[in-house]
């Protein structure tokens, strides 16, 4: 099927995105709460051999399709493997209808003005060339806001924009993630800082240029709906943040036209000791729950 039909997808369809994407550093938490303790694996490729059969699980869930989950945002090396036989991007579009995004951030620089712009990517170029090998569709990469900054949040937006372009110029589909620190007390300063600069950016873009934006579920319902209705926008999605999925279902409702793309939310209840079928019968209620709160907006 083609890229059109995969924009379309993203764009009309109902239902959410999974993140799928602990990087190296979030990975060892992810598999703990999996079940699986760190004397389970004794170096990184055993670790990621790991994740990767969690992730190839949840893909291969019953429910884990097109249906309810319109994309699935990979880590490279997941892109790098196969699932069922079929490397993964691959086996999520043709087998799933999933459409399938990267994770290309390389990490956070130190914090500076209450922010974390993303560390330097000098070979992003040539992971994007791959991504399109593989038959990527788009991409995700984040930043963190800490504080109502302006000086943090211009400089973590700038950098976001500017990565966009150049993803944008290789023919994939940038998810722009500058994420909301949820514990923060100045956090819905921060999010109306972070709204009109983005705004500004995307007023810039040229009319051929569209973007995807993925951030933190704002305190005030809407406040991101001029974000929703701008026509630089494909789709506007949100993260969990460290939010239960409890909370941040409730909240995602709230909001109209923004869809899900949790991680942590996504894999809360799921065990390695699970058989398939408690296994898959826990996912199927997750994947219900996320839907619902995706849709009701």
């Amino acid at each position: 099927m083609s890229k059109q039909s995969q924009t379309d997808l993203i764009k009309a369809g109902k239902g959410f995105i999974a993140a799928l994407d602990q990087s190296g550093g979030s990975t060892p938490k992810a598999l703990r709460l999996y079940g699986v303790e760190e004397s389970a694996y004794t170096n990184e490729d055993e670790m990621f051999a790991l994740i990767h059969d969690m992730r190839a699980r949840i893909a291969q869930a019953p429910e884990f399709t097109g249906d309810k989950v319109v994309g699935a945002i990979l880590f490279e090396k997941t892109m790098d493997g196969e699932i069922n036989g079929k490397p993964s991007a691959t086996y999520l579009w043709e087998e799933r209808g999933v459409v399938p995004f990267l994770k290309v951030d390389k990490g956070l620089a130190s914090e500076e003005n209450g922010a974390q712009v993303m560390n330097p990517m000098p070979e992003l170029d040539a992971l994007l060339d791959k991504a399109n090998e593989k038959g990527i569709f788009g991409t995700k990469m984040r930043s963190v806001i800490h504080a109502a900054n302006p000086e943090g949040v211009k400089a973590v937006v700038g950098q976001q924009f500017d990565v966009a372009k150049q993803i944008l110029a290789k023919g994939l589909m940038p998810i722009v993630e500058p994420e909301v620190t949820i514990s923060i007390a100045d956090k819905s300063e921060a999010e109306e800082l972070l709204r009109d600069e983005i705004l500004a950016q995307l007023d810039a873009l040229p009319e051929d240029q569209n973007v995807m934006l993925k951030l933190t579920l704002p305190n005030m319902a809407n406040l991101y709906q001029p974000l929703v209705d701008h026509p630089r926008v494909l789709r506007v999605v949100a993260l969990s943040g460290g939010y239960s999925r409890e909370q941040a279902n409730d909240m995602l409702s709230q909001n109209a036209g923004i869809i899900a793309s949790f991680s942590r939310a996504l894999t809360e209840g799921l065990s390695a000791q699970q058989d398939d079928a408690a296994f898959n019968s826990v996912i199927a209620g997750t994947i219900d729950d996320i839907y619902a709160a995706s849709v009701a907006g």
